[in-house]
């Protein structure tokens, strides 16, 4: 509301100026016309350009100034032309202090949390409690124990959900298929409860990333001009983030990294569930979903039985680990 009042604001102020100059020129409708005409265009052409704008009072207050600046700069090429009729230099530097001031004031307004200018590596950041910034994937907020992780502390960040994640977790949720919108709806009640979690800031990032790129490939570039970390579940994800300096936080790696350690000539007792891939194994599994072979055990199936580790195998999906029963 407040960015549309502005415009409203800048196309009176422009009519205004606009009936000024024509008066000048004995045609003041004439002026309020082109006047009307022009403003309304430059509050358009910013309104389209929304999407690439960014956030923030000190990214505000910096595209004023820089609109000012060139507004400055255009009138000093302007005085090189070396044009007689002082009332129009006047106009014309009027109207380049508008337009211009005009502008950098709304791209400002619009920030999102850091303004990244033509000039590299300049950046103006906000600050809050927590300089570190994560992005949160759909798979990590589907998946739910992001919530448990944040409870215990030892994550300290800003957490942002990007809106075209959001409308992804949106378009699951009303899917057709009754198992993908309850992963959906269970992505949207995970995310009130984070929002509800004391001390965690977990912000909606509206800023669109430019392109015709899919989810992932946009949270890896909007990773790169956040210098934020990606916080997800997926595989591939991780794979594409890693190749593009893009730091990762797996959750599924932080959950085999934190399994209990077994090693060979170990013993525990399990419970057998079913039959292995290979004749006369079974299989059970920990508490923490970690697979357990067990050797000439397929006759002990649903029994509960002592086991001791014999190897230990690690693949891609996970740890498997070969036993042995005994007595």
């Amino acid at each position: 509301m407040a960015l549309w009042l502005i415009r409203i604001f800048f196309i009176i102020v422009s009519v205004i100026i606009g009936f000024q100059v024509g008066s000048n020129y004995n045609n003041p409708f004439l002026g309020m016309t082109l006047a009307f005409v022009i403003s309304s265009f430059v509050a358009f052409f910013e309104y389209i350009t929304k999407k690439i704008s960014l956030r923030g009072l000190s990214s505000a207050v910096f595209g004023f100034l820089l609109g000012i600046l060139l507004a400055r700069i255009m009138m000093g090429v302007l005085g090189l032309l070396r044009i007689k009729d002082e009332v129009l230099i006047e106009t014309l530097n009027t109207i380049f202090l508008m337009v211009f001031a005009y502008i950098g004031l709304v791209l400002g307004l619009r920030g999102q949390d850091e303004f990244h200018l033509v000039i590299p590596y300049v950046q103006f950041k906000k600050q809050q409690q927590y300089q570190d910034i994560i992005l949160l994937d759909t798979s990590v907020i589907i998946d739910g124990r992001i919530v448990d992780i944040i409870k215990t502390g030892f994550i300290e960040a800003r957490f942002f959900v990007p809106r075209f994640i959001l409308k992804e977790i949106q378009i699951i949720s009303d899917s057709q298929d009754p198992i993908k919108r309850q992963r959906g709806q269970r992505g949207l009640e995970i995310l009130k409860t984070l929002q509800g979690l004391p001390d965690v800031e977990l912000k909606i990032h509206e800023q669109e990333v430019e392109g015709r790129l899919d989810t992932d490939a946009k949270l890896v570039k909007l990773g790169q001009l956040l210098d934020a970390r990606v916080m997800t579940t997926d595989y591939n994800l991780n794979r594409v983030a890693a190749l593009q300096k893009v730091k990762v936080l797996n959750i599924n790696e932080l959950s085999e990294t934190l399994k209990p350690v077994l090693l060979p000539g170990e013993r525990f007792s399990l419970k057998l569930i079913r039959e292995g891939k290979e004749y006369n194994q079974a299989v059970g599994y920990l508490d923490d979903g970690t697979m357990v072979v067990v050797e000439n055990a397929r006759w002990l199936i649903g029994k509960t039985v002592k086991v001791e580790v014999t190897s230990i195998l690690q693949s891609p999906s996970g740890r498997i680990i070969f036993t042995k029963v005994v007595q």
